[in-house]
């Protein structure tokens, strides 16, 4: 397979090209007018951005898409889909509330939000996975699977399960319903290291299905004493809430289930989604935080904002995003700076470096196998 190209823009910026319009000189760059959006419902795919998270994408952004999209003929509309986690976005509502909150409306934006997957996350289509190894189907937002053209904006940054999100995730996970989060997340249940436990309850507080609880000892002498956190595994859906949530390195992902699974199935959910569609990605690897923006919080980025990119192929996109950021200095006081304060960490693997369990090169090897794209590319600056 030839290489793919990978278009990307700095963050420099003039009083006649502002940081909006340097996104769609760098999506006309990569081709995005080649596609026909005549009278077509372009969905606009992405994170709305948790409460209290601040790493989200601008809804500048959004807006001068939609007026991309709108001057080529199409009908834009932001979307995302449901979660699987108890927060603020787990159904409609709440979703939509987040939203606005969060500066996504059609004022701000000039054109709708629309959750993919309806009020409970129930309403989705059953897409074929061609050639799947994990999936044979994926449960799939139906405003998303009935949409005629697709463009993913994606905020590229670590990730504790996946190593890190880009263009495959935003579109693999973010376009599931609830039943296909759930089936994308099943197999990754954590466990409970007890030594490191603390019995803090965060975990507790926050599990959406009731999941877990604080075991007490019976013993005479300590009757009543906090020994450890508990998982109900027939409760349990493994959306991975604890282990993001953890200070303490207590609920992990357990010793026989890596992040492969998970990788390979975003790789397949992304390939049913994209199947019959023009696709498009950009990726904003601003804002680089070591964890991804499903929390009600966001830590420090761990490199500088480095720019924009844009491909017709995802995995070329994220390739070349991985490694921008592996090739970039860790910013001073960062969860990764601090962690590792003496070492030369330019040109290392970032992702890996944080979240030790991942393994993202195992989803772009996976995608590339089942043809979604190719982890070769020219990365073209304009």
């Amino acid at each position: 397979m030839e290489k793919a190209k990978v278009f990307f823009t700095d963050l420099h910026t003039s009083t006649k090209l502002p940081l909006v319009e340097k996104m769609k000189a760098v999506a006309k760059a990569a081709g995005i007018e080649q596609i026909d959006f005549k009278d077509k419902f372009t969905a606009i795919k992405m994170h709305f951005g948790e409460p209290g998270n601040l790493a989200f994408l601008r809804p500048n952004y959004a807006a001068g898409m939609a007026e991309l999209v709108r001057s080529l003929g199409g009908k834009p509309f932001l979307t995302d889909a449901n979660t699987l986690y108890s927060g603020g976005r787990s159904n409609a509502v709440d979703h939509l509330d987040s939203a606005m909150r969060n500066g996504f409306n059609r004022i701000s934006a000039g054109c709708d939000v629309i959750i993919a997957d309806g009020l409970k996350g129930t309403e989705c289509r059953e897409l074929p996975v061609e050639g799947g190894t994990y999936c044979k189907t994926a449960k799939i937002g139906a405003a998303i699977a009935d949409s005629d053209v697709l463009i993913a904006l994606s905020h590229f940054k670590g990730h504790e399960q996946t190593g890190f999100g880009g263009a495959l995730k935003n579109m693999g996970m973010g376009c599931a319903s609830v039943a296909g989060k759930l089936e994308l997340h099943s197999s990754s249940k954590p466990v409970v290291k007890v030594e490191n436990c603390r019995c803090c309850g965060i975990c507790v507080k926050h599990c959406a299905h009731d999941a877990i609880h604080i075991e007490k000892t019976e013993s005479a002498n300590h009757a009543g004493k906090n020994i450890a956190a508990v998982i109900d595994y027939s409760k349990c859906v493994g959306c991975g809430q604890c282990v993001a949530l953890c200070q303490y390195e207590s609920a992990v992902l357990k010793d026989w289930d890596t992040s492969e699974t998970l990788n390979g199935k975003i790789a397949e959910y992304t390939k049913a989604i994209i199947a019959g569609r023009p696709c498009f990605y950009v990726n904003f690897i601003v804002n680089v935080s070591p964890e991804c923006d499903c929390w009600n919080h966001n830590d420090a980025a761990i490199v500088p904002d480095l720019g924009i990119a844009a491909s017709f192929d995802p995995v070329a996109l994220d390739q070349a995003c991985a490694d921008m950021v592996m090739a970039a200095p860790a910013l001073p006081g960062s969860k990764l700076e601090k962690n590792h304060p003496h070492e030369h960490l330019c040109g290392e693997d970032k992702f890996h470096i944080l979240h030790p369990d991942t393994n993202w090169q195992f989803g772009l090897e996976h995608a590339e196998k089942i043809g979604i794209g190719t982890r070769q590319y020219d990365l073209i600056t304009i």
